[in-house]
Parts: C-alpha cells; sequence; structure tokens
C-alpha cells in the first residue's frame, strides 16, 4: 500500500490548521506552520540529492526543527536516524559509518565533537547542516557546514513528490539500541509499524484532539518519538516541547498549560518529586498518566497517588515500544504490574521453545504483531537471533497471573537500566579491556536510589598496578556516555569463571543480592 508517516502533517495541515500543534518553550505552533516547514526542508533535500531509502541522521536537542526533519524524510521516503546527544564522538562515529548516513543534521552546541569525526565518515562536504539552538554560548555555523535556517527559508511550502512511491513497508526510521557484545544495532522501524504503534498508543490513553500532552522525553528515544510525539500530531493534539527535562519547569507547565496527559520516565518523577513543586500546583486538569522505564518502587507510585497522579505503568523497548499498558482502573488493584497487551500486540510468556507457560511461571517476554521492528540495520545475524517465526524475544524474564496481568522479574541479558537509559556492560567493559593497568573486568547493574540502577565494576588490576574510580572516570571519558560510566568499583584478585572461560555474572549479581 502506498502511504507514509509524512502524511500526518499533510493531513493535519488540511483538516486542523489553525490548531497548536505543539509549543516549543512557549511558542505555540500551529498545522499548518509545521507543515509548511517540513515541505520547505523536503524541497531542500530533494534539491541536495537526497532520494528515497537515504539515511538522514539527526544530532539534535528537541525542537522544531527534530520533527521538521522527521517528517520531511518520511515524505520522501528517506530514512530517519535520530542520534543519542549524550554519547561520545566515537559512539556518534560509529552509528554514521553502521547507518551509511548521506546528510547529517547537528545542534550548534555539538559543533566541536562533529568536527573531530567528519574527516572519518562518509557525509559529504555538503550535506552537514547546522541547526541554531537557544544557547547563548553556542558557536556560529562553521564553514563546512550550511545554516539550517538559510537553506530552508526561500524554499516551497507545497507538498514534495517523492522520486520513486513509498510503500507502508518500508523502512522509515533506524533507532539505535546498545546490543549485548558491545555493539550499537539499529533497529529499523518501517511506517507501517509506526501507524499500529500510533492506533495503540491513542487507544491506551483515549487520547482525543482537545488533549494537551506534557512529556519532556528525548525525542531520539523510541518512547519520545514514537510512544509521544508521532501519536500526538497525528491525532490533532497538543505537545507541550522543551529543549530539555527540568522538574522544576515540567510541573510548572503542568499546571500552566493545564496538560491533561502527562508522561515521564520513573526516575525523572523521582526529580520532579523533589522539587516539591507537586504540593503547590493544581494537578486536577490531568486524567492520564504513564511512565515507567525501569523498576518503579510502590513508595514513588504512592508520593504521586498522594498528590492526585495515578500512574499507570507499561511495558516497551526500541524493538517494539509501548508494548503494554496498565489500565487505570487496576492501578491499585494490580500494583506492580506492567499491565495487559496492547490491542496491536501479542504478548506472551515462553520457554526456551516459545511455548507458553502457566500463569505464574517465570519465563522470557516474547511478542509478535504489526508493531514490532523489521528488524537490525544490516546485522541479519543478530536479527534471525531476535526474531524466530515472526516472534520477538524481548530479553526480559516475567510472568502473568491468572487475570492475565505481566509482572517482569528481572532482564535475560545483562542489560540495565540507569535514569532511563538503557546499558549494556559489555560495551564499557570492552573500553576499560584496553586500559593499560586492568587485567579483566566484568560491570553489573546494581539498585541505585537516584537512578533506579546503576552499574558496579569487578575490576582485576594488573600485578603492581593502582587505581581509583575517578581514574576509572577519567580514561572513560569521550570513549562513552557518562550515563554509562559504573559508578562503584571493587577491585578483586580473580573474577568467577565458567570452564570455557567466561565470567559468571550470575555469581556476582548474588553477590550483590542482586537475585529476586
Amino acid at each position: 500500500m502506498e502511504w507514509d508517516i509524512g502524511r500526518i502533517t499533510t493531513k493535519r495541515a488540511s483538516l486542523t490548521p489553525n490548531k497548536t500543534a505543539f509549543i516549543y518553550e512557549g511558542s505555540p505552533v500551529n498545522y499548518r506552520e509545521l507543515n509548511d516547514n517540513v515541505n520547505r526542508i523536503a524541497h531542500c533535500l530533494k534539491d541536495m540529492g537526497l532520494k528515497k531509502g537515504d539515511r538522514i541522521s539527526v544530532l539534535l536537542l528537541n525542537c522544531p526543527e527534530f520533527l521538521e526533519v522527521y517528517f520531511a524524510a518520511a515524505k520522501l521516503g528517506a530514512i530517519f536516524v535520530p542520534l543519542n546527544f549524550r554519547l561520545a564522538g566515537p559512539e556518534v562515529e560509529y552509528q554514521l559509518i553502521n547507518s551509511g548516513t548521506d546528510l547529517f543534521v547537528f545542534h550548534d552546541v555539538f559543533t566541536e565533537m562533529v568536527d573531530s569525526i567528519r574527516s572519518r565518515i562518509e557525509v559529504g562536504k555538503d550535506r552537514f547542516v547546522f541547526v541554531k539552538s537557544l544557547s547563548p554560548k553556542a558557536p556560529a555555523c562553521p564553514q563546512w557546514a550550511s545554516d539550517y535556517g538559510n537553506v530552508i527559508k526561500d524554499y516551497s511550502s507545497n507538498e514534495p513528490k517523492p522520486d520513486k512511491p513509498i510503500d507502508m513497508d518500508d523502512p522509515l526510521a533506524i533507532i539505535y539500541t546498545s546490543g549485548v557484545t558491545g555493539a550499537p544495532k539499529g533497529a529499523v522501524v518501517s511506517h507501517h509499524q509506526t501507524y499500529f504503534k500510533n492506533i495503540q498508543i491513542m487507544m491506551y490513553m483515549d487520547m482525543g484532539s482537545e488533549d494537551i500532552l506534557l512529556a519532556q522525553l528525548p525525542l531520539f528515544h523510541s518512547g519520545g518519538l514514537f510512544a509521544v510525539a508521532t501519536p500526538v500530531l497525528w491525532r490533532g493534539a497538543t505537545l507541550l516541547l522543551r529543549h530539555g527535562f527540568d522538574p522544576a519547569q515540567f510541573a510548572e507547565d503542568l499546571e500552566r498549560y493545564k496538560a491533561t496527559i502527562v508522561f515521564a520516565l520513573t526516575t525523572m518523577w523521582r526529580f520532579i518529586l523533589q522539587t516539591g513543586k507537586l504540593d503547590e500546583i493544581d494537578v486536577s486538569s490531568v486524567r492520564v498518566v504513564g511512565g515507567g522505564g525501569e523498576r518503579t518502587p510502590f513508595s514513588l507510585l504512592d508520593a504521586l497517588a498522594k498528590r492526585g497522579l495515578r500512574l499507570q505503568q507499561g511495558f516497551g523497548q526500541t524493538e517494539n515500544s509501548a508494548m503494554m499498558m496498565l489500565p487505570k482502573e487496576d492501578i491499585e488493584r494490580k500494583k506492580g504490574s506492567i499491565g495487559l497487551p496492547g490491542f496491536c500486540t501479542e504478548v506472551w510468556i515462553a520457554d526456551e521453545q516459545w511455548n507458553e507457560v502457566p500463569p505464574g511461571e517465570v519465563g522470557r517476554i516474547v511478542c509478535r504483531g504489526p508493531t514490532r521492528m523489521t528488524g537490525y540495520w544490516n546485522m541479519p545475524e543478530k536479527t534471525a537471533e531476535a526474531i524466530v517465526d515472526g516472534v520477538l524475544d524481548t530479553g526480559d524474564l516475567g510472568y502473568k497471573d491468572e487475570e492475565g496481568y505481566f509482572y517482569i522479574v528481572d532482564r535475560a541479558k545483562d542489560m540495565y537500566r540507569t535514569g532511563g537509559e538503557n546499558v549494556y556492560p559489555a560495551e564499557v567493559e570492552k573500553v576499560l579491556a584496553d586500559h593499560p593497568g586492568i587485567e579483566n573486568v566484568a560491570i553489573i547493574g546494581i539498585p541505585d536510589d537516584k537512578w533506579g540502577e546503576t552499574g558496579k565494576a569487578f575490576v582485576i588490576l594488573d600485578e603492581g598496578e593502582k587505581l581509583t574510580l575517578e581514574e576509572i572516570h577519567e580514561y572513560l571519558t569521550g570513549k562513552v556516555a557518562r550515563y554509562k560510566f559504573p559508578m562503584h568499583v571493587e577491585f578483586l584478585k580473580e573474577l568467577p569463571m565458567t570452564a570455557s572461560g567466561k565470567i559468571k555474572k550470575i555469581e556476582l549479581k548474588e553477590k550483590e543480592g542482586k537475585i529476586f
């Protein structure tokens, strides 16, 4: 079927042109204005030689330009590649090379980092596009890049035509998620999958065109882009958009704009509560509160409920976001549950052969349906491991009760989540293994009151060597993102090993009380 996600802004500009699409840092933008800018950048991209199937990467804070490039790419059949702006230069470089990026759009605050890697990536010299941020200290557009505002201003706002028809099964985006081997994997999401995801999310929240949604999630995340921004704009509702997350501002925006749907990750809710602002504002406009991201303690659920915010937990991942959500009427009765599978997703607890296990028995959480990813970009072997006969292995362990409500027990893989960000220890271990004073290292996630989880490194030093946690952090700086740094370290004489020479992380987790 010839259709694409880019038609969202086209249709909205026709149906509700004067309705506010989003409010960015206090400035409203209506659907006609949004679509006009989307079309201008689409014509600009065509003029630069971009065509169906080309990859357009962005390294942007939350901003209107992010959404404009996203929908413009969709209208041309190009593949949108949002990059995590918290990554270090080598990590960004890897993802640009792996995706085969044809055009790179970046915010001015990342100019120095982009300059340090641009000679090693195969992006044409005329295909670096500079976007001005709100920072007064940000640098001016460098000579080797084009200024976004200047290059699109003279282009037509008429609807663009792709060079080839766009099919619903064509790739829409590549969203990178770290792999257990340390190599990031690009989850390929199609236009088709995104449409079904939108339907599912709107049903979860009973979303209407008059809703005002507050969620300061980064748009580069699957949650921010596919579980928040895309369905809100499709429904013709209004999105409250800030360039970054500020907990006090979040609470103030909730009251100022009378938000009806509010979404934040567990760590974000912790920071919001710590400001004390929720005790000072009127939250009566809110009818839906979503969240999750890591295990949410009952104390946090209770703290929000006391302030009139009843959190509905959910479950999803980059490969299949927004798979489940706890119905509002079951918040107290099924406390701790991640809810029921969405209308467009089938989920069950399986044994190693994908057979469904009885209620109460722990197994792998697996799923299938029209919302799951197509596969991993240029990684057929990894795709085959993750998707078997159309069934996606989420990598999480859980169970469901007699009524069909799901609960997470632990992660089958070694990944842990800190502040809502996935961290795969193997990626950091690989970097530390190159340290001249380290013989061996293993990292696991351990509970943390502030971030949900954080990393602990178990390190064997070379004979005669001494090392501190601060020196480990110094070594990691610029090689991996700071949120991946282990915040604890223990120096050992030896690590528990299997007969085949693999580290037995299960023993390290048991030592830390991680198994429950």
